[in-house]
């Protein structure tokens, strides 16, 4: 399965990253398909070639969840219902007012 993830390069302590399309069972910083963009945390910028990222998802790549944040960013997906979700508190006020 193809994974849109982020490959670290960069010195220690200086983090910087590419958006790269890999296999999953590929280690972080494996063999890669193709390299999309950028990410540099230190001053939290990132580049997308939009074109390539929207096809790499039409052919079925599934990105992180971190990549998947600055692809709703950049516009290239619609808002992402991912994550934890949080009980619902109706439950224990129904217990509460028994």
């Amino acid at each position: 399965m193809l994974k849109i993830r982020l490959k670290r390069v960069g010195r220690r302590n200086d983090p910087y990253y590419r958006i790269v399309v890999m296999e999953s069972t590929q280690p972080r910083d494996g063999r890669t398909k193709d390299e999309i963009g950028v990410y540099n945390p230190r001053l939290n910028q990132f580049d997308i070639d939009k074109e390539k990222a929207k096809t790499w998802l039409e052919n079925g790549a599934q990105p992180s969840d971190t990549v998947a944040q600055y692809f709703v960013k950049a516009g290239i997906l619609k808002k992402l219902k991912r994550g934890s979700t949080k009980p619902s508190i109706q439950k224990k006020d129904k217990k509460k007012e028994e």
